[in-house]
């Protein structure tokens, strides 16, 4: 159908008001100053520069403008700014980052009221007007802008309409800050290249205040957020200088702002220990169905098209006929060419749709690249990358969402293409959020892998973060800025710099005294103290990262069933062990009992079978190492105060407790049934004592055994508990939320009636210990409920998880920790409870100095607790003690460093105790310095040595090549001599005169 039958349709029209609405999609104003920045980067600028020039008679007080030396335009390409959502760059192929045609009108438009835009490409000057101030003014709906042009050279306009010429510059010199033509040639004049384009955004957005929303006078070298506080904010939400220097993933562009250069990052280079990921998935499908429609939609129109024209070459072939004339020939032609053409082109585009149908069903494949910020470790999170440009920064994924320690610090980079998500029209987000979250996810699940494979939790969060420099409890508070520190830090991240000339990036090797050197703006290759990479045209090193690989735990159908096979197994023996339990009818059968009914818990067999089936299970705490559970004196690793205090006199046998991990931990069939035996006896004389535990025998040994198998069941039912959730968390994620409620419901029944079985059982303790005089115990109620908000780690199937203590259960015999992880493994209850100075948890750094105990002090300085040897009992622990102080010894000195301030010979005599006490931090600290001294010294002297080896074989050289001039000078001496005294000799080369001298000598002999 003609174009003709369309002219009495109505049309869409753009009003005036729609350049205000355009800009309201640029909620982050750095974003719109970023639109900017992205056309010249896509205009192949090397050099951009944003500056501001002080008008006070403008809205704001100043003008913001824009200067780069990319390709510029020529009036035909400007014409294509003020049409909306028209762009060149638009392709699936694309690597270019503005896609819509939208970026210049909507970024401008939400700076200021008013922008002017100033090119040059080639022999033509364009000036492009676009100004509210002028719709405003003259009462205008429709959207106007002048756009006039000149030549290069003469500086004459270039327009066949003299008018039309004249109506567009005096709109530009009554509403822009330019009145005459002269001023507008002063700013082609600042575009120094041969092409180049400036933007000029006046008339800025002011706040409530009266005041602009940028910042220019606080900082003179950076433009700021106005209004926004430095504290509790990313640096790239405030500064534009720090906002830049992250905005692409391969930074190729120079950016200047206010004359002073942007030091810009690749941030793949500034992570400690970085690693890549390949990561695929068919799951983004959104943008690339949509290029298969398009695709299909073209192929289609072009197979019509094609048959069209083949039927109307048929159709004329048909006509003709016979008709052979010159003329019919040409139609004939011409119809035969046009129906070929068609043809091709829909072959082209089918198998355009064809490739692009078949990229559909492959996977899209994605590079995740991990690594730890040791500058400033709060500043983590996931950096997403669209077409080498930033969309989103500082997303918390994984274990990062819970708040805690685990993988804190880590920051991830990801570039993904278009093909794969499509960005929003600001740029700040994507369009599908739906593929967004499961990038994200996928993130997080290689984030974890990345956490495993650093093996920092392993090795211990809080050490690692000191190692650096990070003394403060607080997460956000920066690292130390000692000297070590810093050396430290470098030592790790090697600096990376961008030639000023080539644009490429080169990495420094370290010096000691480059550690805070600041490099100038106009660095370049030749200042490369490297000899490899001082030249502008040695190629660039790429940057050879690990690969890692994401390991899943996928469990077999096998798997599965073994599993089960086993838990079977475990309970079948449970429940034989039950069976095996005789009735209590007399006290003479409570003495039948594995368990010895007095003040002191025994090690018996049944005790020991009981343990190691709860360990099968889900263990509360681990079982003994093996070096402590052989010991025959080991104290629990818990401080001085915790333990009974014990009188000089020799106590009974019966009556002393015991001061093995048996009375730190009570054991479930030892601990608690002993003083229930005991409950209702007072606290009589030594010679009623036994009478009055015989009577008291039946009802303790009967209320005992209802215990035993109160508790077995408990257990039992949290064992198929965890059976259910492992099992339905393998099917349906939506069940996770009521489980958890559900165990700790449980948990918390178990946990208050052993609660009430302990304080039954406090009674007959005081028939030795009260004689004593006691300090007030730790695990007093009140001060055990200070822990509260502790930071430990916890050991779970051999691993060591971060977590808080959020409950505290204390009684008069041991003090229970409940600690909410930060991560854990889907297979592992969320939280656990703990004993308080148990084997399976461990201290990390606390909130602050006043809620430390004196056992978190000692654990945070120096570790865990000594093992102190029992002189009540005899054992070997004080030889195993004095042959580990020995070897200390011994290891001190060998490692001794000079000038330590204790003496070398002071170690020979130190105890045990001082041992425990050396300084090993500072030890170490001064060890390792005079290992570097000394390492540097015999640097130093290779270097030394190296230079003289190279300025005497310098000077060899020198030598030689004197000695040759001298030579050649000789011989043509001679030549000339011989020439002289007899003119016919003819010798033309070294070779020659050699051989005529020699056969002279020979003829003299």
């Amino acid at each position: 159908m003609a174009y003709s039958s369309y002219s009495n349709l109505s049309r869409a029209q753009l009003t005036f008001e729609y350049l205000h609405t355009n800009s309201t999609t640029h909620e982050f104003l750095f974003g719109a100053l970023a639109e900017l920045v992205d056309n010249s980067r896509d205009a192949n600028a090397t050099r951009i520069d944003i500056y501001t020039e002080k008008r006070p008679e403008l809205r704001g007080g100043y003008m913001l403008c824009f200067l780069d030396d990319g390709t510029g335009m020529d009036p035909n390409e400007a014409t294509h700014v003020i049409q909306f959502g028209k762009s060149s760059k638009r392709s699936p192929e694309s690597t270019q980052i503005g896609q819509y045609g939208n970026g210049l009108k909507s970024g401008s438009m939400r700076i200021g009221k008013d922008f002017i835009l100033f090119t040059k490409q080639g022999t033509t000057l364009t000036c492009l007007f676009l100004s509210r101030t002028f719709h405003e003014e003259e009462g205008l709906d429709e959207v106007i802008v002048p756009l006039p042009s000149w030549d290069l050279k003469t500086k004459e306009p270039l327009t066949s309409d003299p008018e039309k010429y004249a109506i567009e510059t005096e709109l530009i010199f009554k509403y822009s800050p330019f009145k005459n033509e002269q001023q507008l040639m002063e700013q082609f004049s600042k575009i120094e290249s041969s092409s180049g384009t400036l933007v000029i955004i006046y008339n800025l957005k002011l706040m409530d205040n009266r005041e602009p929303e940028l910042d220019v006078e606080t900082d003179h070298q950076d433009i700021l957020m106005a209004g926004t506080l430095a504290e509790g904010v990313k640096p790239e939400r405030r500064s534009f200088r720090a906002y830049a220097a992250v905005l692409y993933i391969d930074p190729r562009m120079r950016i200047f702002i206010q004359g002073h250069k942007v030091r810009t990052k690749r941030l793949s280079c500034c992570l400690f220990k970085p690693r890549v990921y390949k990561y695929s998935s068919t799951r983004f499908k959104t943008r690339a169905e949509q290029e298969v429609k398009k695709a299909d939609h073209l192929a289609k129109i072009a197979e019509e098209k094609a048959r069209e024209a083949e039927s109307k070459r048929v159709a004329l072939e048909a006509r003709l006929g016979e008709d052979l004339s010159k003329d019919s020939r040409a139609i004939l032609r011409k119809v035969q060419d046009s129906a070929m053409m068609l043809k091709r082109d829909a072959d082209m585009k089918k198998r355009v749709l064809e490739a692009k149908q078949k990229a559909l069903k492959e996977p899209k494949e994605l590079n995740f690249i991990f690594g730890v910020n040791i500058e400033q470790r709060d500043l983590d999170g996931m950096f997403v990358y669209n077409c080498s440009r930033l969309i989103k920064m500082y997303e918390k994924t994984g274990p990062q969402l819970e708040g805690g320690m685990a993988c804190g610090g880590v920051v991830g980079v990801v570039d993904v293409p278009y093909l794969v998500l499509e960005p929003t029209h600001n740029k700040q987000d994507f369009a599908d959020a739906k593929e967004y979250r499961h990038l994200l996810k996928s993130m997080g699940e290689h984030l974890v892998q990345y956490w495993k494979d650093t093996n920092i939790a392993q090795k211990g969060i809080v050490k690692f973060w000191d190692e650096f420099g990070y003394l403060s409890a607080s997460w956000s508070a920066p690292p130390s800025k000692e000297l070590r520190y810093k050396r430290r830090r470098a030592m790790e991240i090697p600096l990376t710099i961008q030639c000023d000339k080539c644009l490429k990036w080169r990495t420094l090797p370290f010096q000691m005294d480059a550690v805070d050197k600041r490099y100038p703006d106009s660095w370049v290759c030749l200042m490369n103290p490297d000899s490899k990479q001082d030249r502008c045209d040695a190629p660039e090193q790429k940057q050879n990262l690990p690969c890692g690989v994401l390991k899943k735990d996928k469990q077999t159908s096998e798997d599965k069933q073994k599993e089960l096979v086993d838990k079977i197994k475990q309970q079948q023996e449970k429940l034989e062990a039950l069976q095996k339990t005789s009735t209590i009818k007399s006290a003479a059968d409570v003495k039948k009992l594995p368990l010895d009914v007095s003040m002191k818990p025994t090690e018996s067999s049944s005790q020991a079978t009981r343990s190691s089936e709860r360990s099968n299970t889900r263990p509360r705490s681990p079982p003994l190492p093996a070096h402590l559970k052989n010991a025959p004196s080991a104290p629990p690793p818990r401080a001085s105060s915790q333990r009974p205090t014990r009188t000089p006199a020799p106590p009974p046998p019966k009556v002393e407790p015991s001061r093995s991990r048996a009375a730190a931990k009570p054991s479930p069939t030892a601990a608690k049934p002993v003083p229930k035996a005991t409950a209702k006896t007072p606290p009589p004389s030594r010679s009623s004592r036994t009478p009055a535990k015989a009577s008291s025998a039946k009802p303790a040994a009967t209320g005992l055994r209802k215990r035993i198998i109160d508790q077995e069941d408990s257990e039992e039912e949290e064992e198929e508990e965890e059976e259910e959730e492992q099992e339905e968390d393998d099917s349906e994620e939506e069940s996770e939320e009521e489980k958890p409620q559900t165990k700790k419901s449980k948990m918390a029944a178990a946990v208050s009636n052993r609660g009430k079985v302990v304080e039954k059982a406090t009674p007959p303790k005081r028939g030795r210990l009260d004689e004593t005089p006691q300090q007030e115990p730790d695990n007093d109620p009140k001060n055990a409920q200070k822990d509260k908000g502790l930071l430990v780690e916890v050991r779970v199937n051999k691993e060591w998880y971060t977590g808080k203590v959020i409950a505290v259960e204390a009684n008069k015999q041991s003090i229970r920790w409940k600690v909410k992880f930060d991560y854990v493994p889907r297979s592992t209850p969320k939280d656990r409870w703990v004993f308080k100075g148990g084997d399976e948890v461990r201290l990390m750094r606390p909130p602050s100095p006043i809620s430390q105990t004196p056992d978190t002090q000692q654990e945070t300085e120096r570790g865990p607790a000594p093992m102190e040897p029992d002189t009540t009992q005899p054992g070997t622990s004080r030889e195993v003690t004095d042959s580990l102080v020995t070897m200390l010894r011994t290891m001190l000195r060998y490692f001794f460093p000079p000038a330590f301030r204790i003496p070398k010979d002071d170690v020979n005599s130190m105890t045990a105790e001082e041992l425990v006490a050396f300084p090993l931090k500072e030890y170490f600290q001064q060890y390792e310095s005079g290992l570097q001294s000394l390492c540097n010294s015999y640097q130093s002297r290779a270097d030394a040595r190296a230079k003289a080896v190279e300025e005497k074989s310098n000077s060899a050289e020198v030598k030689l090549k004197e000695a040759d001039e001298k030579l050649q000078k000789l011989r043509t001496n001679i030549v000339a001599l011989l020439q002289k005294v007899q003119e016919d000799i003819d010798i033309n080369t070294d070779d020659e005169l050699d051989a005529y001298i020699e056969d002279l000598l020979t003829k003299g002999d």
